[in-house]
Formats: C-alpha cells, structure tokens, sequence
C-alpha cells in the first residue's frame, strides 16, 4: 500500500506548528512515525516564512516562547521538497491556494484546506483523484 501523501496549505501549517491545534495533534504523530509524507514547494515555504512575521502570527510565536526559524525547521524536517508542477486543470479564484492545488493533483494527494476557495473546487478535484478536506478530516 503506498504512503498517503499530503499538501497542507499554509493554515494547516500554523495550526500544526504555531497553534498547536488539537486535530492537527494527530497529523503531527503520524508525521513523526513516518505514516504519511507531506510534500511542499520552496513557494509554499516562501509563503509560510512571510506569514510567520505577521504580526498576529509574530505575537503567538512569542508568546508561545517559538520563533519563526523554529517553525520553518519543522517545515525543513517534515516537508518533502518537490519541484514546483504544472498548473492543474482546475484553478482556484484565490490565486494563492493555486500551488497547492497543482501540488495535489500533480501528485494525487489529499489536500488539507481550511480556504473556502479550496473547499469550493472539492468535487472537481476529486474527480481528478485528489482528496479535499477542511482542515485534518481526512486522516480519520
């Protein structure tokens, strides 16, 4: 049975390793045991290291005794590289989600989305063989 892959946009991310988001506690066993394998793109690590300094994001990695370099040495640990796919057949109104988008279907992956753009194209996507759910449904 081949490993589940996953794409986890960047509010998953934050909620796996900033929030500490109780659903996202399981993603974060299973990612430790080697049960499932994320991939990402140097554009998705881009865009968390920007996000990282906003500063509602800023005031919760301080508060929370984190730093920005720790959270992205978890996406460094955890993230599978993969180079950057061509765009997917469907595309997304928010054209941030769309390297996720590309990402899943390049790999047919389960795409772990909180983005109401994302969750709009779920049919279309799965007709594509790609998985989509709010947040971390799916690893149920």
């Amino acid at each position: 049975m081949r490993m589940r892959q996953l794409v986890l946009d960047t509010n998953v991310v934050l909620d796996l390793f900033v929030f500490d988001d109780q659903a996202a506690r399981a993603l974060h066993q299973r990612l430790h045991a080697g049960e499932v394998k994320w991939l990402a793109t140097a554009a998705m690590r881009e865009e968390l290291a920007r996000v990282l300094v906003y500063p509602q994001i800023a005031a919760r990695l301080a508060a929370g005794g984190l730093g920005a370099e720790g959270v992205l040495a978890q996406f460094d640990r955890f993230a599978c590289l993969a180079e950057a796919p061509q765009a997917a057949p469907v595309a997304c109104t928010d054209g941030d989600d769309q390297k996720f988008i590309d990402l899943a279907v390049a790999h047919r992956a389960t795409l772990l989305s909180k983005d109401a753009a994302v969750l709009k194209l779920r049919k279309r996507l799965v007709a594509l063989d790609v998985g989509v759910a709010p947040a971390l449904s799916l690893l149920n």
